[in-house]
Formats: structure tokens, C-alpha cells, sequence
């Protein structure tokens, strides 16, 4: 039985239909998301992958750009095909054009990442309600990030997602300072900027817990993220935690808004985004509209 013609949403005049891409990514093989020319990225593999496919150039619009080694669990892209593009992926069978897409990216992907392969799993692509913007409709962006801090928990198993640090941390102190950064603020003295960007973002969420197995783990999340601010803000909270800075000083790098010495990045390979999520089918149109016109000259959303 012929897979039968689904409805599909349409963007702009050029009768492209807009897909939504889950995946997941290992980011230890690739110097970040992001095309680098010469260089292994989760964007050019996938993109890669996808022109094999459709036999023409294909663009992704990722919700949070990720850096060299960092990994992902709940990434979200999208992308603009023709509707005849999209039912030929069925290849006149009953399988549904998404789930073949799948499929296909999963063997087209481990020819070309090679020794990595596995490193990249695309788990759904779908049609996209009116409206999405993969990177502009996002509500906001989750991230998590482990830290042990004790010897006995240095497991060499997830040594590779895990920061092992050399003294025990103060989770109380740790909690005092990540709250003191909560909010609606200019996050420069933890930004890496870039020119004509604003540092402005909304922190929503910035605490620590211990898991079950005594491992610290520390949970951000905020609107969107500028360049290096999870890590510059872990790496910042983390000197209150040793003892090494007092328990206001993220609150007085906040407002002096200084990028100096003293700010840190601590590890990239412990930093995991877990989750982005996004307003009601309904809403995603203007949430997008509205993002774009506070972001316009900001290009360092993340």
C-alpha cells in the first residue's frame, strides 16, 4: 500500500514545506555545531547526509548552537523541502516519509562519520506546525552539566561526560551564588560577545543538586544563551563553591559586567543540552516574530 499524501505546512512563497529534526549527538568528535570549513561539525554531517538524500544543498536552522565538545540530547532543527522531495522519501511504499527519512540518515550518516559513527542519532523528523522557527520559536533552552568532586566518584566510565574536580565543593555555596545570577540581566562579564550582540538574556533556572551517586549536577536554563555563558557561569560559581571567592562575588562580576582574567570556563565536555522547549502550535508564529524583533542584531543566540 502507497504511503497516502499528508498534510504539510507550507513557508513563504516558494512552495517549500518546513520540517522539525530531533537529534542527539555525542559532541567529543566535532569542533561544535556550527559548518567550519576543513573542520568535523554535527551541522555539516547532517547537512551532508541530507544532500545525499534530496541530491541538492540543504540548510539547517539549529534551536542552540553548541560548542567543540559539547553534547546534546534534545536538539531541535528544522528544514525547508519541496512537497514532491518529501513524498519521494516514501519511495512509493507504505512507510511514512519522516520515519524513511530516519532511516535513511542513520546509514547515510555512519558512511560519512566514519570511526565516529553513532556519534550523531536523528530520532524524528516530522511536518512542522505553522509558524516554527526551530531557533526563534524556542521558549527556552535546558542544559545540564556534572561535576564530581570527590575522588571515590571518579568513574572512568563517564569520565568523558563528567568534570572531575580536585576538591569537594560547598553545595550550599554553590546554590547562593547560581542564584544571585537569576533573572533578566546583562550577562557580559560571562559572554564571550560579539560584535553588534546583544549579552542581555533571561537566567530562569541555575541550581545544583547531588544525584544518587554523590556526583554533582548542576541544572541552566534561560530564553536563549550567548557565547559561552553556561560554561563561564559554571566555571565563575564554582570558584564560591571551592572557598576560592566569596559568596557574593557572582552578584559583583553581574553588575560590573567585566569579561576578565577571573572569568573561567570551566570544561566543555560535561555540558549536555537536554531539552528546548516551545509554546503551543497556536503561539509558535508570533513567539518567533517576537524574538526576531528583540534578536535582530543579536547573532550569538544559542
Amino acid at each position: 500500500m502507497q504511503f497516502q499524501k499528508p498534510a504539510v505546512t507550507r513557508e513563504g512563497d516558494g512552495g517549500f514545506l518546513r520540517l522539525r529534526l530531533d537529534l542527539a549527538y555525542d559532541g567529543a568528535p566535532f569542533s561544535g555545531w556550527a559548518v567550519q570549513p576543513g573542520r568535523l561539525t554535527v551541522q555539516g554531517a547532517v547537512e551532508e547526509a541530507l544532500a545525499l538524500i534530496v541530491r541538492r544543498p540543504v540548510r539547517l536552522t539549529v534551536a542552540g548552537r553548541t560548542d567543540a565538545g559539547v553534547h546534546a540530547r534534545g536538539q531541535v532543527t528544522h528544514l525547508d523541502l519541496h512537497e514532491e522531495e518529501w513524498l519521494a522519501l516514501s519511495r512509493n511504499s507504505a512507510i511514512e516519509p519522516g520515519h524513511a527519512l530516519v532511516r535513511r540518515l542513520r546509514g547515510t550518516l555512519g558512511r560519512i562519520l566514519g570511526e565516529a559513527a553513532g556519534a550523531i542519532v536523528v530520532h524524528g523528523v516530522r511536518p512542522a506546525e505553522p509558524g516554527f522557527d526551530a531557533r526563534f520559536s524556542a521558549l527556552w533552552r535546558r542544559y545540564s552539566y556534572r561535576v564530581a568532586d570527590r575522588g571515590a566518584n571518579w568513574d572512568p566510565v563517564l569520565r568523558t561526560s563528567t568534570w572531575w574536580y580536585r576538591s569537594e565543593l560547598d553545595l550550599e555555596l554553590l546554590n547562593q551564588a547560581a542564584a544571585q545570577t537569576l533573572g533578566l540581566n546583562d550577562f557580559l562579564a560571562f559572554c564571550k560577545p560579539r560584535e553588534g550582540a546583544t549579552t542581555v538574556r533571561e537566567l530562569q533556572r541555575f541550581d545544583f543538586r547531588r544525584d544518587g551517586d554523590g556526583v554533582l549536577v548542576a541544572t541552566v536554563q534561560a530564553d536563549a544563551f550567548c557565547h559561552n555563558m553556561v560554561r563561564a557561569l559554571i566555571g565563575s560559581v564554582v570558584q564560591v563553591g571551592s572557598g576560592a571567592q566569596p559568596p557574593d562575588w557572582m552578584g559583583e562580576r553581574l553588575a560590573a559586567k567585566a569579561r576578565d582574567a577571573q572569568s573561567l570556563l570551566a570544561p566543555p565536555h560535561p555540558l549536555v543540552l537536554e531539552e528546548v522547549a516551545y509554546p503551543d502550535a497556536a503561539e509558535l508564529g508570533q513567539r518567533a516574530e517576537l524574538t526576531r524583533a528583540v534578536r535582530t542584531a543579536d547573532m550569538s543566540v544559542r
